[in-house]
């Protein structure tokens, strides 16, 4: 079985496609720390985001895997656990520019159709429209802005220390809506056949049940 999560930042994809592979007994891969990992290399190699060709190069050469259970996925990078690394802000500012790239997408969907064959949960923002379009079932998860920044401020305070504030970080999801509904290769848009699930006032356990009953 092949199940599409989609959705905009912070919209509990994470969060559920664990939860999902766990209670399924599939394989989990998180398509956005595969793209934080391409961001990762790129400013280790001190790579110039702008140069799409070298960045497109770049994501084809290095080696990314994911390994672990779906509430301990590890994420490597040429060997080295960077799990943690790309969840700082600087990867995350890297990782909304690199994305864009339609090189660095193609490299990343043949990896994810790879992976995903074996049967598998997966989360990003094109799954259910590119990367597998015949999915058994597509979800496209959303809230309203404000509900998500304030997801994303909580998580960035517990997690990487980040030191921007709720109005700040407000702004960055409302920019990365922006960038990943408009750009030319692969938008985040909701497939024609997918089940949407608005959690706004909603928690975890309510749209879990609800993606849990759909499944079956």
């Amino acid at each position: 079985m092949i199940i599409a999560i989609d959705g905009p930042s912070a919209s509990g994809k994470s969060t559920l496609g664990r939860m999902l592979a766990r209670a399924l007994k599939l394989l989990y891969l998180d398509t956005g720390s595969m793209y934080r990992a391409v961001a990762l290399a790129a400013i280790d190699s001190q790579v110039d985001p702008g140069d799409a060709e070298a960045v497109t190069q770049l994501a084809n050469q290095i080696d990314i895997d994911l390994e672990g259970d779906p509430d301990s996925l590890k994420i490597l990078l040429a060997g080295r656990d960077v799990t943690e690394r790309i969840r700082r802000e600087d990867v995350t500012a890297m990782s909304s520019v690199v994305s864009v790239i339609p090189g660095v997408r193609r490299a990343m969907v043949a990896r994810q159709r790879a992976m995903g064959r074996r049967g598998a949960v997966l989360n990003g923002r094109d799954i259910g429209t590119v990367v597998f379009p015949d999915a058994d079932v597509k979800f496209f998860l959303t809230a309203v802005p404000e509900e998500r920044a304030e997801r994303r401020f909580k998580e960035d305070q517990m997690t990487a220390g980040s030191s921007a504030t709720l109005t700040e970080t407000l702004a960055d999801i409302t920019e990365r809506d922006k960038r990943d509904s408009t750009r030319t290769d692969s938008p985040l848009k909701v497939a024609e056949d997918a089940i949407v699930i608005d959690s706004t006032g909603k928690n975890i356990e309510q749209v879990f049940a609800e993606m849990m009953e759909r499944i079956r």
